[in-house]
């Protein structure tokens, strides 16, 4: 009997089911995205998949709701939709924080730190000394590794750490590492405060730097962070992705993701244009970097904030989430390469119901309630716009505007936001596609929306923070021009029956 009334007490608080399952339940909870089940995080760290498994390490700090002390947490997933938070990875230690970085697959065992026939996975991570940045030294940031002979579970510092010292420059990390068949080595590509510098090495531990680039390209509004290197094959032809978070200078104010394509010969990255491009119109996608070991498959994720307000958004036991997982690919439009973003796959195993109406109408009120997915499609896409609304009165809109030829997400009436003077605002994302067909689906949370439009080629994220869950949908559009609304009911992946 006690332990019924124990099991009823925590259900209605919302922290588990009477299996031990957490529900998360608490106002602004994401259903859909992953978030930590308490205290602070940002930046996705550590992405790898080994043996079935997608390991995501992330920024954390286990003892407040803002940033302090950074660790690596952990959670992991069979399916990039359900996820379990395991224990914390990495701990700080003498040699400091523990900042972001990567993580790859050593089979060969370049490393020699593989054992019994157990191949090592290889973490490298930014180590930050704060005594030395209190000091006023330049050698506060270098990178350490640790490893894995147990598939991703458990991890040991590597104890000849550092693996590659600062050359006596302030902002100096992030390592993201990838493998370069072609001449048999590493390659390492970190932020450093206007530019990023590329690296390789043999075995993991001793490294040579091969080049730079940055100086005088793309946007400098603030210091580049979060790199990455990603090999496409588009037309028949290798183009790499650079990408490059940058904090402030975002698109949007503070925080945003830009990237350059172009070709890279394992020592220099040669862009294809200076044009600046941006991963995400919206404000709320930062520090996306890419997987390792998922083959030809690039698999994007983000944090869904902006370090402009996101140590002071109004959740109580936690602060943050991930974007939905996307699938990158790169587009040639014209001369030009241009990026997509699409969510995974397995979204849509999160669908419970669908209801598919064939001609949209602007009369109707259409009720959501959750996570919702909406598809919809437009042969000859002039002005529309959608808003979403709830019994408080408050609205989240967005559309397109023709005479901008611009995307828009409207959440200046879409619930709290006075604790940040710029976040109630109207974004736009300029549409890139050239055709008069359009596709757009939408990811609708309790607290964010995800909006990628035209095969993602326009792509926005924004959060916002409702007193109510929105509950209904209207459309204000040229109903002859628009087919095929789909609103699908999402499954929480909090909770054990879908």
């Amino acid at each position: 009997m006690a332990r019924w009334t124990i099991c009823l007490i925590v259900f209605i608080t919302g922290f588990m089911n009477c299996n031990g399952q957490e529900l998360r339940q608490e106002q602004y909870r994401p259903q859909i995205h992953f978030s930590p089940e308490a205290n602070w995080m940002n930046d996705p760290n550590g992405l790898i998949y080994y043996q079935g498994i997608y390991h995501l390490f992330f920024q954390y700090y286990p003892d407040s709701t803002v940033w302090g002390p950074m660790h690596w947490g952990h959670a992991i997933s069979h399916d990039l939709v359900h996820w379990k938070q395991l224990a914390i990875a990495l701990y700080p230690d003498s040699l400091g924080y523990i900042f972001s970085g990567s993580a790859a697959v050593d089979e060969m065992n370049t490393s020699g730190l593989g054992a019994n026939g157990k191949t090592p996975l290889i973490a490298i991570y930014t180590q930050h000394d704060p005594a030395g940045e209190k000091a006023g030294s330049s050698l506060f940031q270098n990178q350490s590794i640790a490893y894995s002979l147990d598939a991703g579970n458990s991890w040991k510092k590597y104890s000849g750490n550092p693996v590659l010292r600062t050359p006596h420059l302030k902002d100096f990390r992030d390592p993201k590492l990838s493998w370069y068949p072609q001449q048999k080595k590493w390659i390492l590509v970190l932020a450093a405060g206007d530019r990023v510098i590329f690296y390789s090495s043999k075995n993991l531990k001793s490294w040579y730097k091969e080049s730079e680039f940055g100086t005088g390209t793309g946007a400098h509004g603030g210091v580049w962070e979060c790199p990455d290197l990603v090999p496409f094959e588009v037309e028949g032809r290798k183009v790499w992705l650079l990408i490059v978070n940058i904090n402030p200078g975002g698109v949007q104010g503070g925080s945003g993701t830009q990237y350059f394509t172009g070709d890279f010969d394992g020592q220099h990255f040669i862009c294809s244009d200076t044009v600046t491009r941006w991963a995400d119109y919206g404000p709320d996608n930062y520090a996306g970097v890419t997987y390792s070991n998922t083959g030809t498959e690039k698999i994007f994720l983000g944090w869904m904030s902006n370090w402009q307000y996101g140590t002071h958004v109004p959740t109580v036991e936690w602060r943050s989430a991930m974007t939905i997982p996307r699938t990158l690919n790169l587009k040639k439009i014209g001369k030009a390469y241009y990026l997509t973003m699409e969510p995974v796959k397995a979204v849509e195993s999160l669908i419970v119901k669908s209801n598919y109406y064939v001609n949209p109408s602007n009369e109707k009120k259409y009720a959501i309630s959750g996570p919702t997915k909406i598809d919809i499609s437009s042969n000859d896409l002039h002005s529309f716009s959608f808003a979403f609304s709830n019994t408080a009165g408050q609205h989240l809109k967005l559309g397109y505007d023709q005479d901008k030829n611009a995307f828009y997400i409207d959440r200046r009436e879409a619930g709290k936001s006075d604790f940040d003077p710029k976040f109630a605002a109207i974004h736009y994302g300029p549409r890139i596609s050239r055709t008069k067909e359009s596709r757009i689906s939408l990811i609708l949370d309790n607290a964010s929306l995800e909006l990628f439009a035209d095969q993602g080629l326009t792509t926005m994220t924004e959060i916002f923070f409702p007193d109510q869950p929105f509950s209904e949908l209207q459309l204000d559009i040229n109903t002859s021009e628009f087919s095929g609304l789909r609103i699908s009911k999402l499954s929480s992946i909090w909770t054990e029956d879908r």
